[in-house]
């Protein structure tokens, strides 16, 4: 191995080493974060804001849930990617509302949970969430 590949790969290495290190120290900070329980007590009190508003507007919402549902089922995937592209993965939530609806029909996001809880939220993530 050449000088200049020695040291390419000790540079590699290095950097390695510092990304594992930044990411484990970033953990480390959001896990104290979130063990916080001033912020347990607020994720608490937004999840519950969240269900009670998905609770009252499910019987207004609820038809935008069935059209979603037979998309689902018929595996339309015109109707699929014509709604919300919001979609919550990593905490089970799907967008069953039109795509623009936060600016046409003046509503939050609405779905339902993956144990099947309706449930209204503001704000997006990324997929990879």
């Amino acid at each position: 191995m050449t000088a200049p590949e020695e040291e390419r790969r000790v540079q590699e290495a290095a950097r390695r080493r510092a990304r594992t290190r930044a990411f484990a120290k970033a953990e480390h900070v959001i896990s104290a974060v979130l063990s916080d329980p001033a912020v347990q007590e607020a994720r608490a009190r937004v999840e519950a804001a969240e269900v009670e508003l998905g609770l009252e507007l499910c019987t207004r919402l609820q038809p935008f849930q069935d059209r979603y549902d037979q998309a689902v089922a018929e595996g339309d995937a015109a109707r699929l990617t014509g709604g919300c592209a919001s979609k919550h993965g990593r905490w089970g939530r799907i967008c069953v509302l039109p795509s623009g609806h936060e600016t046409s029909m003046e509503e939050p996001h609405w779905g339902r949970t993956s144990e099947g809880r309706p449930i209204a939220w503001v704000g997006s993530a990324p997929d990879d969430w």
